[in-house]
């Protein structure tokens, strides 16, 4: 599963990113300026990585054995602003493997 978490949070930072800058640069340009070329070629770049987004959360979710629920809610984070880098931080800890705590020195 290691593999398909690590392509799932590429994934999601790359659409987190391109969504960021569609939203905070491309629909402003788009908007107060008449100018639409950031919305072109990142609002097209975003939707064809969304597809991708998509693909590697339910890669994903069968194989961690997520409920519908869990995986659609994941899916749609990739929708909203900066929702994605929250996603795949609870994501990442939900499938972190548990780490052994080793006992902490005691200073003699």
């Amino acid at each position: 599963m290691g593999g398909a978490l690590t392509r799932y949070r590429v994934i999601a930072w790359i659409v987190g990113v391109a969504l960021a800058v569609l939203v905070l640069i491309g629909m402003p340009l788009k908007y107060g300026f008449d100018n639409s070329t950031v919305v072109a070629v990142v609002g097209t770049a975003h939707g064809w990585l969304f597809m991708i987004y998509l693909a590697a959360t339910f890669d994903l979710s069968r194989r961690a054995d997520w409920s519908l629920k869990r995986m659609l809610l994941v899916m749609l984070a990739g929708t909203v602003p900066f929702v994605s880098f929250y996603a795949e931080r609870r994501v990442s800890r939900w499938l972190a493997p548990e780490q052994p705590r080793t006992p902490e020195p005691v200073a003699g």
